[in-house]
């Protein structure tokens, strides 16, 4: 994005248990608050389990602690088949960054239902999105040193395209002013390698 970022945001995420999803959130929410601005985080809906969905929201100088259909700027899906789910929350032209990697539900591992293929959710989220980026989070987190780690690949990207309000160093920042040294650097490093990734 080469216009400045919006001081008012809605960002939707979305993701599967395990993944870190609401981890992410907390992240975002305390650089935006490190930034100087005024911010709510709130999960909508969320299994504890690995392999539940996880739906969180995070809010930068709005009024409303909520989005509605339709109603987010940026949509991050930390799992494909989420993201296409996921994409009744994006306002018309809104943003979506999305790992490439599957962590199929249950009823798609055991066969009992069929996933559509990243090519298919990529011209889904064509027709809906302005601008849409998507990377290999999981491998970007395994590159980085765990891949766990894979969700601040995807916040790395969205930081590295201007789309937020503030800016890698300070995400960084709050990774190192969060987290234990060893783990803090591992998770720069997916942030940095998510930044660089080829559009």
């Amino acid at each position: 994005m080469s216009a400045l970022p919006q001081t008012r945001l809605r960002i939707f995420m979305t993701g599967v248990g395990g993944q870190g999803t609401l981890t992410a959130t907390t992240l975002l929410a305390r650089t935006a608050l490190a930034a100087g601005l005024p911010v709510t985080s709130g999960e909508i809906h969320g299994m504890a389990q690995r392999g539940g969905v996880v739906e969180s929201t995070l809010l930068i100088g709005c009024k409303s602690p909520k989005i509605g259909p339709g109603e987010a700027d940026i949509l991050l899906g930390f799992e494909p088949l989420e993201t296409l789910r996921a994409l009744s929350y994006l306002k018309p032209g809104g943003l979506v960054l999305s790992s490439t990697e599957y962590l199929p539900p249950l009823s798609v591992a055991c066969g009992r239902e069929a996933s559509p293929d990243i090519e298919a959710i990529k011209a889904k989220v064509a027709a809906c999105a302005g601008q849409a980026r998507f990377l290999p989070c999981r491998s970007l987190g395994l590159q980085a040193g765990a891949v766990q780690s894979g969700n601040i690949a995807l916040l790395g990207a969205l930081c590295a395209m201007g789309a937020l309000p503030f800016g890698l160093d300070v995400l960084a920042d709050t990774v190192r002013a969060t987290m234990k040294p060893t783990v803090a650097e591992v998770n720069i490093k997916a942030m940095e390698l998510g930044a660089a990734y080829p559009a």
